[in-house]
């Protein structure tokens, strides 16, 4: 189901698909920080048009872990791109280098052309404000680690809704199981028509609130994402936003003991460092599972 297959939107995995993945990934834990020597002779190439931290390092991480090797970019700067070399022969020259892309891009759209481009599999890392795909496995994968199940489980998101992509991806792997889905922001900042529509005809259910501390009581995981400003076309829209929910200690005295608290990162002030010391804090364990389910995604595609 997953040899050579190009990884680029949410939408096209199913249930026993992201389970497969899943069980895999707990089994590639145990060398999350030892080496599985199984991608010898097999090259990823990385080219990140946009900056990242977390999915530009667990994925290179994830590939040395499995014996494999590195090449490729971060940021424009110093490649041909600077001198006018288009997207579609960047990505050629990279398939003729490796055996796997993962591509950032801060346009939309940019994965899919790669992997239409591309011979080898291509591996969306985040493009434009849509699509985040191996974020939204991860971001699931954590919940799973952490109840056991998803199924039956209560999932409040919380803060940019409509630019965030990590969220139009996770609400699109969610339509894969039986939860209740707490959309918590602005009016404005809601998710994307599109997506909803797609997910409501999905049969996910959805509830829009815009105050957390009337539905905080409900959850059993709080998916928190940072206001975007550089999304934000317009800097005065982005004023009457920013700032707007912040999760704190006592905001926690209403939340269930068992409430898991999770965030893609980088965090600005959407989460008091204060709260990273309770038990629902999760986000940075959350950001460590993400070398496993990326070590899973490159051996099942490349094996």
């Amino acid at each position: 189901m997953w040899r050579n297959r190009d990884v680029i939107s949410a939408r096209d995995f199913t249930r026993s698909d992201i389970e497969e993945l899943f069980e895999t990934a707990r089994y590639m834990e145990k060398y999350a920080k030892g080496r599985l020597d199984v991608m010898r002779g097999k090259i990823m190439a990385v080219a990140f048009f946009e900056p990242s931290t977390r999915t530009r390092l667990s994925f290179e991480v994830a590939m040395k872990r499995l014996g494999g090797d590195v090449v490729g970019f971060w940021g424009a700067e110093g490649t041909s791109v600077e001198k006018g070399e288009t997207l579609a022969d960047t990505i050629r020259m990279l398939d003729a280098y490796s055996d796997v892309i993962v591509i950032r891009h801060r346009y939309e759209g940019a994965a899919k052309l790669a992997a239409e481009v591309a011979e080898s599999p291509v591996i969306n890392g985040g493009d434009g404000a849509f699509n985040h795909p191996t974020q939204a496995m991860l971001d699931v994968y954590t919940i799973w680690r952490e109840f056991g199940y998803v199924d039956g489980l209560n999932i409040g998101l919380l803060g940019d809704l409509r630019h965030a992509r990590t969220v139009n991806s996770l609400l699109e792997i969610l339509t894969n199981f039986n939860v209740k889905v707490y959309l918590i922001s602005p009016e404005y900042l809601r998710p994307r028509a599109e997506t909803i529509d797609y997910v409501q005809s999905k049969g996910l259910k959805l509830s829009f609130y815009t105050n957390v501390e009337e539905v905080i009581g409900e959850l059993d995981v709080m998916y928190v994402v940072r206001i975007q400003k550089e999304r934000f076309i317009d800097p005065l829209e982005y004023e009457k936003v920013k700032g707007s929910y912040r999760v704190t200690p006592d905001m926690l005295r209403k939340a269930k003991k068992t409430l898991v608290i999770l965030h893609p990162l980088p965090r600005v002030d959407e989460i008091d460092p204060r709260v990273d010391a309770t038990s629902h804090a999760k986000y940075f364990r959350q950001a460590a599972l993400g070398v496993p389910l990326r070590m899973a995604l490159i051996y099942l595609i490349l094996s």
